[in-house]
């Protein structure tokens, strides 16, 4: 039922015409739920096709007190694009923001409206040989994987979105829809603040994304990719450091999976091939990937053989900290890393922890946390795998699925508090690396940010977005 006055329906249409608003149960149901188990109901969803028609559905709705969730590819997992349950929030969608896409060749750099997916920017950057570095297991839009400071599982080499971030055009939650230009893709400019960084991951909460300025780098030419099985939790962050010091910048990605994650992605997902002998998968295994972003030149080593001679040297080392290694196919080694996701939702129910930590607190986290949760929950799994490069983990949980497929909402709110407050003032981490904040990391953001770090970014939101946008409270 409809709680939203007639009124203001008929306002925002007039605003976007009738491809530009939803406002019927069944049209608006796929912008109402995300993407692992969060979701409520919309009072309408607005489509704007225009940064001028996003300025007029912001100046209306908060002239008029209405709420809105900005929504961009919707593939999220903290509840920080779908609207609340009370059919009092609107939607406001960034699916039609697909005009500006202008390439600067001799910028190296991707003009682009918010509404373009990851995917079509790298199809269409491909015959140039450049491409938007960041991978994920996702398929997400320009204007959300600002608004969440994505990072992804080349961090290691090319960084998160907010290092390849060069300009942003906003729109501010005013009565005037204010629309802001911040930075007009310069990689150097001293000339004051760098406004557009404190608008990247926060989720819409200072100002809405309607186009982006993006760096780009060199498609890689040449690749290689091995699985690293290590001795120990401690091993691994050798291993890293053993990479790097002998990889150099050639080390694109250093990702760790476990080896309950890599069982679930296969049994998901038959046509994976088992690639450890005699289909024995190891507690712990480490992708590593080089890469060089020129095509093979003549007498060149390939990388194949160079990384062959790199776990060569490191499979001397005193102590054995290499148990066994792999090389293999990268486009076979990554399909199993991206399976993995899918592979534990396949298994149960999950409660997914997005937590960053200094680099050598990841392996004694985790190690930790299996005896812990064993004892506290017998009933849970773990299923985590993550970018050890970076200090990120997913940090999976799986649980058993009730007969009727429901979630036990009181069990995953017991469980995220209990890892993140040992996350949090234990190992001195972050309970949000890469996801955003979002509704289901507001108790976190409330309880564990410094009161004046609350207070000045509450003041930053009165002089940009006054008005109830966004779905987290800063």
């Amino acid at each position: 039922m409809m709680m939203l006055a007639a009124d203001h329906i008929d306002g925002l249409g007039a605003i976007l015409g009738p491809q530009g608003l939803l406002s019927q149960p069944a049209d608006m149901a796929s912008y109402e739920s995300g993407a692992r188990y969060d979701g409520g109901r919309a009072a309408f969803v607005a489509r704007p096709a225009s940064t001028e028609a996003v300025s007029q559905v912001v100046a209306y709705c908060v002239s008029h007190s209405i709420a809105l969730v900005p929504q961009s590819g919707n593939t999220g997992l903290v509840g920080g694009s779908t609207p609340d349950d009370s059919g009092m929030q609107g939607v406001l969608s960034l699916d039609r923001l697909r005009s500006t896409f202008e390439l600067d060749i001799d910028n190296r750099s991707l003009c682009v409206d918010a509404g373009f997916r990851l995917s079509e920017i790298n199809a269409r950057l491909e015959p140039y040989g450049l491409f938007f570095p960041i991978d994920l297991g996702a398929d997400p839009m320009a204007g959300g994987m600002v608004a969440t400071n994505t990072g992804g599982t080349r961090f290691l080499r090319f960084g998160d979105v907010r290092r390849n971030t060069l300009g942003l055009k906003l729109v501010l939650g005013d009565k005037s829809g204010t629309v802001l230009d911040c930075g007009a893709g310069l990689r150097k400019d001293n000339s004051g603040p760098d406004w557009k960084q404190l608008f990247i991951g926060t989720g819409g909460a200072f100002g809405i994304v309607t186009e982006c300025t993006f760096n780009l780098e060199r498609l890689p030419k040449q690749t290689a990719t091995a699985y690293l099985v290590p001795r120990g939790g401690e091993d691994a962050l050798l291993l890293l450091s053993e990479m790097e010091e002998r990889a150099g910048t050639y080390l694109n990605a250093f990702e760790g999976m476990s080896g309950q994650a890599i069982r679930h992605a296969l049994a998901h997902a038959p046509a994976l091939r088992n690639p450890f002998p005699g289909g024995d998968i190891p507690a712990y295994v480490i992708l590593v990937e080089l890469s060089r972003s020129w095509a093979p030149r003549a007498g060149e080593q390939s990388l194949d053989a160079v990384l062959e001679e790199i776990l060569a040297d490191i499979w001397e080392l005193p102590g054995g900290p290499l148990l066994d290694a792999f090389i293999g196919a990268p486009s076979e080694m990554w399909a199993l890393r991206h399976a993995l996701s899918e592979g534990a939702k396949s298994a149960g129910n999950v409660v997914g922890l997005d937590l960053s930590f200094r680099r050598g607190e990841v392996m004694r986290f985790r190690e930790r946390m299996a005896v812990l949760l064993a004892a506290e929950f017998p009933q849970v799994e773990i299923s985590d795998f993550g970018h050890i490069g970076d200090g990120g983990v997913h940090f999976n949980l799986v649980v058993p699925r009730s007969p009727d497929g429901s979630v036990d909402v009181e069990l995953a709110a017991r469980l995220r508090t209990y890892v993140t407050r040992i996350a949090v003032e234990e190992h001195d981490g972050s309970y949000s690396a890469e996801h955003g904040l979002g509704r289901r990391n507001q108790h976190f953001y409330d309880h564990y940010t410094p009161a004046k770090l609350k207070q000045m970014a509450a003041q930053f939101r009165q002089v940009t977005s006054p008005g109830a946008v966004g779905a987290v409270h800063l």
